[in-house]
């Protein structure tokens, strides 16, 4: 039988950046929360042995365990979905600060276009633009609204860029410090770009350009440039994460506690009201009911849906009649880009997760899309990110796979190789959604989520088209040969792409068709709220962090709220 504690105000499953951030501002306004993590206690000292390539970039150190939880995927519906047992497309983090704590801290905002699309695409090219079977729609709420909600979490992360990007939106502020170096490879880029009539800016960072206090009082140290960010935690305490930054802040409240090895199997709903969280202790396999006046779902993407989705909130979406929302529009990412190959050596293995330069000329809706079959684009950036050499091994084409001759062309290339990437946006599609797997289980007897997806022909469009200008860039550049990337066909879980996962509870200002409102209340129960990248109703060209943490900042002010007075939020 399960044990129950003893209740609280707020409690959250999963401590990274949105349970931190929703920790944070809740205890500070007097409210008592309890943040459930079902990993273990981690910080800056436990990062020191962190250079290590092959334990923690190859071997996934610190990421989740997919022995005791994974998914099943399959590209159609009419495939058997089979789980994934290695880490591979994405990287699904685990204990204190979750992917906050091994991201590679490229902090973005969405662009106005990405949260009124819908209305925005079928106001400038016709309704007709996409096929019926893709299901934008707006998000709920307007950039201008959320604009706040990203300036604060900028100023607590202390994001180091520059106001010089022409397609952003309207910022409040500038950024809370000066941008990272200008390197000559980064110099390189901005002058190949400038002569092609675009605007390139230094990319927004996580990984600090200097000392700086945030407004809670918290130290973030400035960057080493050594290259051990993505995959990687920092010892230097220079990469914003949310164990140096929100969640020291909430614990010096007094109000905050966390309960680690806390793996939570259900939301414990009482009508159209929530009571709060049965949980498993991953270490003794006991059983515990956490209740609680508010509970917040705060993990990742696909946790958040799976949570709704076994304890039967909500209604889950039906491919082939369109009706729910909940695992509806799932989406991933894009990655048009080309590579080149240089004569002259430079220094590519030093750098930054965010050490880089961007242009958005081919973003969002930066370019006319009148006589193209694709809407939206992607950022392209020259990131200085350090090329560790188990997992860079650069060749051109035609080199053999092994032997001699693909020995002496890898160490020639290590140092005379260059990238030019693309985000690109994807857009939801009817058949590309979440559910649960009626087969396979977790080690804790609960199904795993199951994940239906496949590139689609406005993926592939839109690949084809901007990977030609990542090759024309790459050429201004002056490489000797270049490489554009291969055309898109089916998706593959196997190789790294990124961990831009988004979709499933998305928001949005109709019930009908979304998941939550814009606090990231759920509609069909008022103390219950789910904050994520789970809550995009598309994904952008960009990272995802930095409108998630605008999104906590929107969801901690309506809890608070809520607290108050009750009700629905909208």
């Amino acid at each position: 039988m399960a044990k129950t504690l003893e209740k609280v105000d707020v409690v959250t499953v999963g401590v990274g950046w949105t349970g931190g951030i929703i920790a944070a501002e809740c205890a500070k306004a007097g409210l008592t929360v309890v943040g459930l993590e079902r990993g273990h206690e981690r910080g800056t000292e436990d990062f020191n042995i962190v250079h290590d390539e092959y334990r923690y970039a190859m071997r996934y150190e610190l990421m989740q365990d997919l022995s005791k939880e994974t998914i099943t995927f399959r590209n159609k519906r009419n495939q058997r979905a089979l789980p994934m047992r290695q880490m591979g497309s994405f990287l699904l983090g685990e204990n204190l600060g979750g992917a906050g704590t091994h991201w590679n801290g490229q902090t973005w905002r969405f662009l106005p276009y990405d949260f009124q699309i819908k209305t925005m695409t079928d106001e400038k090219y016709g309704a007709d633009k996409l096929p019926p079977e893709y299901t934008i729609q707006d998000w709920g709420i307007t950039y201008d609204e959320l604009e706040p909600y990203f300036d604060k979490f900028e100023k607590t992360a202390g994001i180091s860029g520059e106001n010089a990007n022409p397609f952003a939106g309207e910022r409040s502020s500038d950024y809370p410090t000066p941008p990272m170096k200008k390197t000559p490879l980064l110099q390189k880029f901005e002058t190949a770009t400038s002569n092609l009539g675009y605007t390139p800016f230094m990319m927004p960072s996580a990984n600090l350009s200097e000392t700086y206090e945030n407004p809670d009082g918290q130290q973030i140290n400035a960057c080493q440039y050594c290259g051990f960010c993505e995959r990687f935690g920092c010892e230097y305490g220079a990469k914003s994460s949310p164990e140096v930054t929100v969640v020291p802040a909430a614990r010096e409240t007094g109000n905050y506690n966390i309960t680690f090895n806390a793996n939570v199997v259900e939301v414990l709903k009482d009508g159209d009201r929530v009571t709060g969280v049965r949980y498993i202790d991953t270490l003794t396999f006991e059983e515990f009911i956490q209740p609680a006046e508010v509970v917040v779902l705060t993990s990742y993407v696909m946790n958040n849906a799976k949570l709704l989705m076994v304890s039967g909130i909500g209604e889950m979406y039906n491919p082939e009649t369109g009706r729910g929302s909940l695992g509806k529009n799932y989406a991933y990412q894009i990655l048009p880009g080309a590579s080149g190959f240089f004569e002259e050596q430079m220094n590519t293995f030093m750098g930054a997760g965010a050490l880089g330069m961007s242009i958005d000329d081919f973003n969002g809706d930066a370019f006319d899309h009148s006589g193209l079959d694709f809407i939206h684009g992607a950022s392209f950036s020259m990131t200085q990110t350090g090329q560790r050499p188990i997992a860079s091994n650069p060749v051109p084409p035609d080199t053999p796979s092994w032997g001699a001759e693909f020995k002496k062309a890898s160490i020639h290339s290590y140092t005379r190789t260059l990238n030019v990437t693309g985000q690109g946006a994807s857009m939801p599609h009817r058949d590309n959604y979440m559910a649960l797997d009626d087969t396979y289980k977790d080690i804790y007897g609960v199904p795993l989520l199951q994940l239906t997806y496949n590139f689609t022909d406005q993926d592939r469009a839109l690949h084809s088209y901007l990977t030609e200008r990542a090759v024309e860039i790459m050429k201004e550049m002056g490489a000797k040969t270049v490489v554009g990337r291969e055309p898109v066909s089916d998706y593959d879980i196997v190789p790294y792409q990124t961990t831009h996962n988004t979709g499933g509870t998305i928001m949005g200002a109709d019930p009908e068709t979304s998941v939550v409102n814009n606090y990231l209340q759920h509609w069909d129960a008022e103390n219950l709220f789910v904050v994520g990248a789970g809550n995009f109703a598309h994904n952008g060209g960009y990272n995802p962090t930095g409108t998630v943490g605008a999104l906590a900042y929107r969801c901690a002010e309506g809890i608070i709220k809520y607290s108050e007075n009750g009700g629905s939020l909208v």
